[in-house]
């Protein structure tokens, strides 16, 4: 008989917020696989779970795929999480359960908390078609580059994003999206420091760029999708008009633009003069 991987989602703040199922996996697996043993091994004790640890993580995932493949085969049930939250959702993991279902051995979701999923229940926007991006580049460049390919979605889109770099963040989705497009920040969810805060996202630039408290922990922004036709073709038509202003005059860049999306020519031009 060969062991499963079992992928437990544990609490993303609350330690109470874990549920049965995932506490009895957790007791009876021959090992825990976690990120970080240290940062889970308090949440393991608060529970009474006293299961060996072993560390999967961004740097030794590849290694240690062998390792846990070899213990499946020899019968042993494996658990597998993250800090916080849903493993696999913009934590490690992904390579560990490719590598086991290409053996055929059986790999079972044990959900729970995600702080993607938590965030949308409490936002207030569209719920019923939604996007998750994770966490946006580090560089500024890069950042601009993935939002202003998002600018015409018109699902809710979900991104993770650290406390030190809030305030740039909510400043380019602020410039690429629109001062007034709806966005919400869930910090510290289930925390005692939580905070969800809806507004337009210039406001919402501004506030956070002026409270440190609300530039700490971990944070969830949501931002509405794109609204009617016409708001998306402008959107797009600026995105298309600042890479052709590059190399061309305004005039030209805007009917070119304009030519390509749909927007109107004179919003366009209005923007580069």
């Amino acid at each position: 008989m060969t062991g499963s991987l079992y992928i437990v989602a544990t609490p993303i703040g609350n330690r109470d917020d874990i549920t049965a199922r995932a506490v009895q996996v957790l007791r009876k697996v021959t090992v825990i696989a976690a990120e970080d043993t240290r940062h889970s091994r308090p949440l393991l004790l608060h529970h009474g779970i006293d299961t060996a640890l072993m560390t999967v993580h961004d740097h030794n995932e590849r290694d240690a795929v062998d390792g846990v493949i070899a213990r499946l085969k020899a019968g042993d049930d494996v658990a597998l999480i993250s800090d916080a939250g849903t493993p696999l959702v913009s934590d490690p993991g992904f390579r560990l359960v490719r590598a086991v279902r290409a053996e055929g051995l059986r790999v079972v979701p044990v959900p729970g908390p995600c702080a993607a999923i938590a965030a949308l229940s409490v936002a207030g926007l569209p719920s019923d078609r939604f996007v998750f991006e994770g966490f946006l580049a580090a560089k500024a460049s890069a950042r601009r580059t993935r939002l202003q390919a998002l600018a015409t979605e018109t699902r809710t889109i979900i991104f993770y994003e650290s406390g030190h770099r809030i305030v740039e963040a909510l400043a380019d989705m602020r410039d690429v999206f629109g001062p007034s497009r709806a966005a919400v920040l869930a910090r510290e969810l289930t925390k005692i420091y939580e905070t969800v805060i809806d507004e337009p996202l210039q406001s919402l630039a501004t506030r956070v760029a002026g409270d440190p408290d609300q530039q700490k922990g971990e944070c969830v922004v949501l931002v509405a999708g794109a609204g009617d036709d016409a708001d998306a073709r402008l959107v797009e038509g600026k995105r298309v008009f600042a890479l052709l202003r590059e190399e061309l005059p305004a005039s030209r860049a805007a009917k070119l633009a304009a030519a390509i999306t749909g927007a109107p020519r004179k919003e366009l031009y209005e923007v580069g003069d």
